[in-house]
């Protein structure tokens, strides 16, 4: 986990509720996702700057890529692609040229280079996004993943409470309202067999639910 304040990773431990670890990276800063590739994390800000952290170095080991991104766009999401060998950032703010869509860009890690045009658009009039009694919204995204097995994309929504699924092409399929105990969706994840596991940010405490979609 991160919070976005400061440039520390803790590994918190399922087991024993407790948090077992901390690695600090960087500096104070507005740090939005993370994510994973074997002992190595990424995380990013919301300018979308980009940190590589070897987890077994820490700060000494911290790598820093840049982007054509900036906190304009607000970048909230970011997602290992095992399959493109890529990262993928969501962003929550406007696109420099456009309001129709959101974009989802990627970070090449085979040459650590920015794609500077979307991988993904999320259209943001979509009729999905009138669903559950709510008219003329627009949907903010706060975190992306992609199932390990159907290949679908899950976009948290964290101001609205809700979740939307893509198919591997980007077409949106469906949009799940969370509910109430998960009053600021932020972050998401999936074991490798899939299981569902969303943070939700709080007053007081945050929370990290595993969850089934129904």
């Amino acid at each position: 986990c991160i919070q976005d304040e400061e440039g520390t990773i803790f590994i918190y431990n399922r087991a024993s509720n407790e948090i077992e670890k901390e690695i600090p990276f960087g500096g104070p800063g507005d740090y939005e996702g993370i994510t994973l590739n074997n002992n190595t994390a990424y995380v990013v800000r919301a300018d979308g700057r980009l940190y590589e952290v070897p987890l077994n170095e820490g700060k000494k080991g911290v790598k820093e890529h840049a982007t054509t991104l900036t906190v304009e766009q607000n970048v909230e999401g970011l997602f290992y692609d095992k399959r493109g060998n890529r990262l993928l950032l969501a962003i929550k703010g406007d696109e420099p040229h456009t309001k129709d869509y959101k974009g989802v860009y990627a970070f090449d890690l085979k040459s650590n280079t920015f794609v500077k045009d979307p991988v993904y658009k999320i259209d943001v009039k979509m009729d999905l996004l009138n669903s559950g009694g709510k008219k003329g919204g627009t949907i903010k995204p706060s975190e992306i993943a992609v199932h390990p097995v159907t290949g679908d994309i899950y976009v948290t929504d964290g101001p609205a409470a809700r979740l939307l699924v893509m198919d591997a092409d980007g077409n949106a399929k469906k949009i799940y309202h969370l509910g109430k105990d998960f009053p600021q969706a932020e972050g998401i994840t999936f074991s490798p067999s899939g299981d569902l596991f969303i943070s939700s940010e709080g007053k007081k405490q945050g929370t990290i639910i595993q969850t089934d979609l129904r």
